[in-house]
């Protein structure tokens, strides 16, 4: 991977090759700054006094899922403090591992923004002292015809918690990119020719509400990798079908194309990290 196309990865808790990443020499040779994706949806829990009889697990022993974090949420069937607490445990972790605090921290699947959730991932942001964060509202999201149906409506849910989250991070001192994009643009629906055109959008809006002269900041939300094989990869279940699928090497190859990096440039677009802001 040419790293210096990707500003600002993020290391997921629960997998199990965290250790190696950690150590990976690729973020040694480019002095790569690594964000926290934290997880509570996938593998298994952190706190090791949560891998038992912990309101986060699954009959399994496992996070509930995606939507099964989802559905235990809404059900008020799960406790907000063992959240906190795994949460505190993954910022402890990178520490471990890492040497510093993560300059940036989100959530796996978009869990951070969640009703009940969103107010303990903030509290423990703010007294981690982690300044930014992301919150996943697209401008012209519901204009975009060619995703589909069932994963327009999981998008525009996140939408809706999005919005509804942004009161309680402002209250805690947490920022976030000025736009974010990223949803349109996953996996098979991402092009250099989509990418503009959402950059474009992006910069428009920017322009409009932006004072004469001043910068503002857009986050591109992009899975660039290879595709994983089982067992590897996952975080303790195994790789999911995303991981596994061709799409995350096709946005690999898609953000090196050189007619990409020529529209940032023609634009005025300079890539950074939240470190740098």
């Amino acid at each position: 991977m040419e790293f210096d196309r990707l500003t600002h990865p993020r290391l997921i808790k629960s997998s199990r090759r965290i250790p190696e990443l950690s150590l990976a020499p690729h973020r040694q040779r480019y002095n790569i700054p690594i964000g926290l994706h934290a997880n509570l949806s996938e593998g298994s829990p952190v706190c090791e006094v949560l891998r038992t009889n912990s309101s986060l697990l699954n009959q399994d022993g496992f996070f509930h899922g995606k939507m099964g974090f989802r559905t235990a949420l809404s059900k008020g069937l799960l406790n907000m403090s063992e959240v906190k607490q795994e949460l505190k445990a993954q910022v402890e972790l990178f520490h471990e591992l890492t040497g510093h605090l993560p300059p940036h921290m989100d959530g796996h699947q978009h869990v951070h923004v969640l009703p009940e959730v969103r107010h303990v991932f903030a509290e423990v942001l703010e007294e981690y002292g982690i300044k930014y964060t992301r919150v996943p509202i697209e401008p012209g999201l519901h204009n975009c015809d060619w995703i589909p149906p069932s994963l327009m409506d999981f998008y525009l849910g996140v939408e809706e918690d999005s919005f509804n989250t942004v009161d309680v991070f402002t209250k805690h001192g947490i920022r976030w990119a000025d736009i974010y994009i990223g949803l349109s643009t996953m996996g098979r629906n991402m092009s250099v020719s989509s990418i503009c055109s959402a950059l474009d959008s992006a910069v428009l809006q920017l322009r409009a509400k932006a004072a004469q002269g001043s910068a503002g900041t857009i986050e591109l939300m992009v899975h660039p990798g290879y595709p994983s094989v089982p067992p590897a990869g996952g975080c303790g279940e195994g790789p999911d079908d995303f991981s596994q699928s061709w799409e995350r090497l096709h946005e690999l190859q898609t953000l090196i194309k050189p007619e990409l990096q020529s529209h940032y440039k023609s634009r005025n677009i300079q890539l950074c990290s939240f470190k740098d802001l």
